[in-house]
């Protein structure tokens, strides 16, 4: 049992679109209210994958998801729940108890469609109507839609795996990013004289659209630099076909290996493709370079 008291969201929150946000908005509000501690509950992975026995490619990771429920939302803390069959097989009015002793919880806020406990028998309402029975509180948020489309996870993946991340940044609400350490690559940087960031496409992550785009490379110290990125598996080289994301920082000076970064998603330039030898490429990149500079100083 915790010595605080939480407002506790509920939720899976892949990509911390402005769905979630609703949630994450009121969550905050309502703590302050109660004079309690705004918190979110998670779990490591998508439920589905153990339910279903499918694999569902996500917006983003654990950490991505904490860090954008943190810095876009101002949640205090963020608990990840190990899914594992025994959680997957629990009474959902029993999961309830648990969490609310485990966690310190005084009131859920949770989506419309939240669905948990054994076979998915818990509900919303359900979950409202036994909070009402034992002096806990609950909210529900209704869907949020934009365009004439409810947001979900499930477009949004769609909308990034097809290019469409201008589209996509509208849904999230903020630009859809990934982040990691700066690893050794191919040194093409070297030959252009710009920074060159080499980040891996996280394990069991949605790959978004092989090509080149638009892009922010932030630092840990919070700035931002200018930078073109390509998705995809490097043609021009012989690679072994591993997914990679490849940033050239347009106007800065030093050394990034080894140093954690974000990379943050603002429009899809063109199609990846192979060029003759490094000189093409080269020239291509300085092109690309040029018109994410444009289009950043347009859009952003």
């Amino acid at each position: 049992m915790t010595d605080s008291r939480r407002v506790m969201a509920v939720g899976f929150f892949d990509g911390v679109h402005i769905g979630h946000g609703e949630l994450l908005k009121r969550t905050k509000q309502k703590a302050q209210e109660m004079k309690a501690v705004p918190a979110v509950l998670s779990f490591d992975t998508h439920p589905d994958d153990l339910v279903f026995s499918q694999s569902v490619s996500l917006i983003g990771n654990t950490a991505s998801r904490e860090e954008l429920i943190h810095r876009c939302y101002g949640i205090a803390e963020v608990f990840f729940l190990h899914f594992d069959s025994d959680l997957m097989n629990m009474p959902w009015d029993r999961f309830v108890s648990y969490s609310a002793e485990k966690f310190g919880i005084c009131c859920y806020i949770v989506g419309y469609d939240f669905t948990f406990g054994r076979n998915g028998e818990g509900t919303a309402q359900k979950l409202k109507e036994y909070c009402g029975q034992h002096d806990l509180e609950c909210e529900i948020i209704d869907a949020v839609s934009l365009d004439g489309e409810v947001v979900s996870s499930t477009l949004i993946r769609s909308m990034i795996v097809s290019g469409k991340i201008e589209k996509a940044n509208r849904f999230l609400g903020h630009p859809y990013c990934l982040s990691g350490v700066v690893h050794d690559g191919y040194h093409i940087g070297r030959k252009l004289q710009a920074p060159t960031v080499n980040l891996s496409l996280p394990q069991g992550c949605a790959v978004p659209k092989y090509g080149v785009y638009a892009t922010k490379v932030v630092l840990p110290d919070g700035s931002e630099h200018m930078s073109v990125t390509n998705v995809g598996i490097r043609p021009t080289f012989e690679t072994d076909g591993e997914v990679t994301v490849e940033s050239f920082l347009l106007h800065y000076k030093g050394d990034l290996y080894g140093v954690s970064v974000r990379v943050d998603f603002y429009g899809f330039l063109r199609s990846e493709k192979k060029f003759g030898d490094l000189q093409q490429l080269s020239d291509q990149i300085q092109r690309d370079a040029a018109e994410s500079e444009a289009f950043l100083l347009q859009h952003c």
